[in-house]
């Protein structure tokens, strides 16, 4: 089974202002590769307690490319199946992953493509019920995980592990894991 984990980070409040994506394609739970690239969002405005959060600042993006361009060169060609299969991807609250690509997408007037989101939140909280947390940087310590949190492809990274390791833990096929739990759909509008 291939799948992708995927993760974002943005500059402010509005799910359109993605300043980095990070993607890790995964093949039956092993890491293949990876990209990554920031994103200078339709707004240059920086809200400090995020700058706090990832490090990511007006200086960092003003010169790097926009979502389009990120996109269609780096992550459509990177996710792209011969077969034009639906896209598995998967991130730490697919709420808002899902939700930055949609307000992206539909911000530039980009077609859907096709895609299946699984959440691991939800299913971190579905196989370690007695676990106090689930945040993703509590679920990395609990298993030995060392990741540079609020970097997108750390984060990406890291939800892939968790993703495995939930299927390992609940003794389910990674592809019943992904199947049982899809958050949201996107269908190509192309």
């Amino acid at each position: 089974m291939t799948y992708y984990a995927i993760d974002f980070e943005t500059a402010n409040d509005y799910p359109n202002s993605a300043c980095s994506v990070g993607v890790v394609r995964f093949v039956d739970g092993i890491e293949q590769d990876s990209v990554y690239s920031l994103i200078k969002p339709p707004k240059m405005y920086f809200k400090p307690e995020y700058v706090n959060i990832h490090h990511i600042s007006y200086g960092d993006v003003r010169n790097a490319p926009q979502f389009p361009e990120v996109w269609q060169t780096i992550v459509e060609p990177f996710v792209r199946n011969e077969k034009n299969e639906t896209i598995l991807f998967i991130s730490h609250n697919a709420d808002f992953d899902s939700n930055v690509l949609q307000a992206c997408l539909d911000y530039y007037s980009m077609p859907d493509p096709n895609i299946d989101f699984a959440c691991t939140l939800q299913i971190a909280r579905q196989t370690w019920k007695n676990f106090e947390r689930h945040k993703l940087t509590f679920l990395a310590d609990m298993f030995g995980i060392e990741y540079n949190a609020h970097n997108a492809l750390d984060d990406a990274r890291t939800c892939g592990k968790i993703f495995t390791l939930a299927a390992e833990e609940s003794n389910t096929s990674l592809e019943d894991l992904f199947s049982n739990n899809i958050f949201c759909h996107f269908t190509s509008t192309e």
